[in-house]
């Protein structure tokens, strides 16, 4: 048997109750696994980390509240010690390099088996990186420099965000209630994107992320 001691303690990070309780009722299944926490926004999570002791945070990328850089950012500098397994609906190509260069140790699709999350856990825990092996090819290029980046490479993660959350159809009030942003604060990114990409409206927004495979 197990003791509680040798067991990785596990956060859980995700405002989606059906994706957040499937990830719960696969991983309760482990043994040698144990889910202490789990948060649905990144206030919450900054609040509650504090009170907890985890050895892995599994971060869902698009929480309302902070976005996921922030979150990254205050856990790095606050809890060190604490790895980050940052799971989305977004493929790799759209978030994965800018979760590992912000200090996450893995980037998994939500779509991928509940054994290669439960493998990805033991491979972090470990001490190690987890990631596939096409994301591990592209982040050799990115880091020798990509040319020609595609236009929403451009934005910041906060303007990506919100550029995904446009792109779905999502109004500007919509928007800010997810985020926890003010509709003035979300028009001001949505004026940012549209100086950065060219576009002239929503409509183009959307046909380019529709285009581009962004939703």
């Amino acid at each position: 048997m197990i003791s509680n001691n040798d067991k990785i303690r596990l956060m859980i990070a995700d405002d989606h109750d059906l994706l957040r309780e499937g990830i719960k009722h696969v991983l309760e299944k482990y043994p040698d696994i144990q889910i202490v926490s789990e948060v649905t926004n990144g206030n919450d999570l900054l609040s509650k980390i504090k009170n907890v002791k985890i050895d892995l945070l599994l971060l869902d990328v698009s929480m309302p509240g902070p976005g996921f850089i922030t979150i990254m950012q205050k856990l790095r500098k606050n809890y060190p010690d604490i790895n980050v397994l940052v799971l989305s609906v977004h493929p790799e190509e759209h978030y994965a390099i800018r979760a590992l260069k912000a200090g996450a140790k893995g980037y998994m699709e939500k779509n991928l088996s509940h054994e290669e999350l439960y493998t990805a856990i033991h491979h972090i825990h470990k001490g190690r990186q987890y990631i596939t092996s096409s994301l591990h090819a592209q982040f050799i290029i990115d880091k020798n420099e990509r040319i020609d980046l595609p236009i929403h490479e451009r934005l910041s993660n906060r303007e990506l965000q919100i550029l995904l959350l446009i792109g779905s159809g999502k109004s500007v009030t919509e928007i800010s209630k997810e985020l926890f942003l003010s509709p003035k604060t979300v028009s001001t990114y949505r004026q940012r994107i549209l100086e950065k990409t060219g576009f002239k409206n929503n409509a183009e927004l959307m046909r380019y992320s529709m285009i581009n495979e962004l939703v």
